[in-house]
C-alpha cells in the first residue's frame, strides 16, 4: 500500500479542487441549494460528470473510468472541503459498488452507463433497518427511511424479498406509487428522505448476497469516510488561517499557547484520520480477506467521532464569529456530525472493532 498520491490522482484532485472551488463555491452554490431537495444544480452536476467524476468507478465497458475506491476517495475529499450538497456519493460511489458487487454486467449496463456520462442519478434505499416486499406481477410494497438523495434521483436500487429470495431491484423514480418525504437532520447538504413503494413496478436485477451488500455498505463508509475528512481539513485550514491574522491585545491569537494546542490538536486528529482513510481506501480494493476490509471501515467509522471534534475545535479558535450562520465553520461542524451519526454512532463501531480484534488475538 502507498500512502502517497501517484501523478494522475494528484491531477484528479487538483483538477477537481479548481473546478468547485471556480463553479460551486460556497457562497454562491452551497448555501443556495440548502434549501432545496434534490442539492443538484444541473450545470455543476453536468460539470462534474465531464471531468469523468460519476464514472470513477464504473467498468470501462459502460464507459466509465474503471478506477479504484482510491480514486474515488480523493474526489470524495475534495467534495467534502467544498461542502458539496449533490447526490455525488450515492450516484458515483453506492450505486456503482452496488451494481458491479451484486450484478452480471449485462443487467447493469444502462444504469452503469448512465451513471458513467451523466444522465442518471442512482442511490441505494438498503441502508435502514426497513424492507420491503416484492409481490406478484413484479411490484414493490413498503417503506424506507434514510434514503440519501431520494429526490434527485433517476433510479433508486432497493432489496426486496421475492420467491428467489432477497433480490436487488431497481426501480424509477417517476413510477406510479414512488413518493418520497424529506427528513430533516443537522446538515441540510446532506439530503435524506423517507420513500414509499405502494405497488411500484421495479426490475429484478441479481439476487443479494449478505456478504455482497455487506461490502457495498462498508466501500460507502469508507467514501463517507474520505468526505468527512476534506471538511475537517478545510476547517482547520480556515481555523489556522484565522489565528494567524485575529489580534486580540496587540498580538495574534496564534501566538496564544492555549490557540497553539487547539490548532495542534485538530492537525493530529486530521492526520490520523487520514492514514486510516487511505488504508481503509485501498483496502477496499485490495485481495483481502473481507475481515480485512470490514475492519478497515470499522476503524475509519469507530474514529468518525474524534475527526466531528476537529469542528468544534475550529469554531473555539473563531470565536463569537464561528457560531454566527454568515459563518461556514458551523456547515462544516453540520457535514462532521452527519458523518458521526451514519449508521449509527461511532460506539457500536468501537464496541464491534475491539471485539473483533480481541477475537483474533495478537500477530
Amino acid at each position: 500500500m502507498n500512502l502517497e498520491l501517484n501523478d494522475e490522482q494528484v491531477a484528479l484532485r487538483d483538477t477537481t479542487r479548481r473546478f468547485l472551488a471556480e463553479k460551486a463555491p460556497i457562497s454562491g452554490h452551497v448555501r443556495e441549494l440548502l434549501d432545496d431537495p434534490t442539492g443538484v444544480d444541473d450545470t455543476v452536476w453536468r460539470g462534474l460528470a465531464d471531468l469523468g467524476t460519476t464514472g470513477l468507478l464504473v467498468p470501462e465497458e459502460h464507459g466509465g473510468a474503471g478506477m479504484t475506491m482510491v480514486e474515488a476517495g480523493v474526489v470524495a475529499e475534495e467534495l467534502g472541503a467544498a461542502l458539496h450538497p449533490g447526490p455525488w456519493l450515492s450516484t458515483a460511489v453506492a450505486a456503482p459498488r452496488t451494481l458491479t458487487r451484486l450484478c452480471d454486467s449485462e443487467s447493469a449496463t444502462t444504469i452503469l452507463a448512465g451513471i458513467a456520462d451523466g444522465t442518471t442519478v442512482a442511490t441505494v434505499g438498503f441502508l435502514g433497518s426497513e424492507s420491503v416486499a416484492a409481490e406478484s406481477g413484479g411490484v414493490l410494497r413498503g417503506e424506507l427511511g434514510d434514503v440519501p438523495d431520494a429526490a434527485a434521483a433517476n433510479v433508486l436500487l432497493v432489496l426486496a424479498e421475492d420467491a428467489h429470495g432477497t433480490g436487488l431491484f431497481a426501480v424509477s423514480t417517476d413510477s406510479p406509487g414512488f413518493s418520497v418525504q424529506p427528513e430533516r437532520g443537522i446538515d441540510a447538504t446532506r439530503k435524506r428522505f423517507r420513500v414509499q413503494l405502494d405497488e411500484t413496478p421495479a426490475q429484478r436485477l441479481a439476487g443479494a448476497a449478505p456478504a455482497d451488500v455487506a461490502a457495498v455498505i462498508d466501500d460507502l463508509l469508507i467514501a463517507t469516510a474520505a468526505d468527512a475528512l476534506g471538511a475537517a481539513r478545510a476547517v482547520m485550514d480556515l481555523a489556522v488561517e484565522y489565528a494567524k491574522v485575529r489580534k486580540q491585545f496587540d498580538q495574534v491569537i496564534g501566538s496564544f499557547q492555549a490557540v497553539q494546542h487547539l490548532c495542534v490538536d485538530m492537525y493530529e486528529t486530521v492526520e490520523l484520520a487520514r492514514s486510516g482513510v487511505i488504508h481503509a481506501l485501498w483496502a477496499a480494493d485490495a485481495e483481502l480477506p473481507s475481515d480485512e476490509r470490514h475492519l478497515a471501515a470499522l476503524r475509519a467509522k469507530a474514529f468518525a467521532g474524534r475527526l466531528a471534534t476537529v469542528g468544534d475545535t475550529a469554531i473555539q479558535v473563531f470565536g463569537g464569529i464561528g457560531y454566527t450562520w454568515e459563518h461556514d465553520a458551523h456547515l462544516y461542524l453540520k457535514r462532521l456530525l452527519s458523518w458521526s451519526e451514519l449508521l449509527g454512532g461511532p460506539d457500536g463501531y468501537l464496541t464491534e472493532l475491539g471485539a473483533r480484534l480481541t477475537k483474533r488475538g495478537p500477530r
